[in-house]
């Protein structure tokens, strides 16, 4: 079993939806987002787009960040999953500095959304979830797959761009959308060889 992803850049149309549907799930602090969506011009006018770029953990399968980490506090699941233990984690940051992705986040203090008033009892609730003085990031909505449900982002998602499941059963549709699209991964001179793919603009 090795969870993992499939991002039709095709389909994205930078609507964000998954960047709040993450949010809300996990409830991440004010300022603290898993699931980004990257805005760049590329051509030149009078041929100029717009592209979107998804971002979220790539769960590597041999990820710099478990490597660098002195405490034992980024580790591998058996799932393929890519996690943070808090109780391990000291704040040294080595793993933001190693993950080429620039996806990991750190959570230093902890404030209500509207500064000037207090927490609201869903944040109260709500921001148990985190503690402040560890790094953070996505972890594919791991209570969600615990339940048989899919991530936030990808149940979210209004273009169906993104596709999960198991990379290690070829019968799986994210195994198939790989093998019959030839997605790519970012970076991957790396060698972490990333669990999230992605399927360029125009691809076939």
């Amino acid at each position: 079993m090795r969870y993992g992803m499939v991002i039709d850049l095709n389909r994205c149309i930078g609507c964000h939806a998954c960047s709040m549907a993450c949010k809300q799930h996990n409830a991440t602090p004010k300022g603290i987002f898993w699931s980004r969506v990257l805005i760049r011009e590329i051509g030149e006018y009078p041929h100029a787009k717009v592209r979107y770029q998804p971002m979220l953990c790539m769960h590597c399968k041999d990820p710099e960040c478990v490597r660098v980490c002195p405490t034992g506090a980024s580790y591998k699941r058996e799932d393929g999953i890519t996690a943070i233990d808090p109780e391990k984690c000291v704040l040294c940051k080595y793993c933001m500095l190693a993950c080429p992705y620039n996806i990991r986040t750190k959570i230093m203090d902890i404030q209500p959304y509207h500064s000037e008033k207090e927490f609201t009892p869903y944040e109260k609730v709500a921001f148990t979830r985190h503690q402040p003085g560890v790094v953070s990031k996505c972890n594919f909505c791991s209570s969600r797959l615990a339940e048989g449900k899919e991530p936030s982002c990808v149940q979210t998602c209004p273009g169906k761009a993104r596709t999960f499941g198991d990379l290690d059963d070829p019968e799986s549709e994210v195994s198939k959308l790989i093998a019959r699209r030839k997605p790519v991964q970012l970076l991957p001179e790396m060698g972490t060889d990333p669990s999230v793919y992605y399927i360029e603009e125009g691809g076939e």
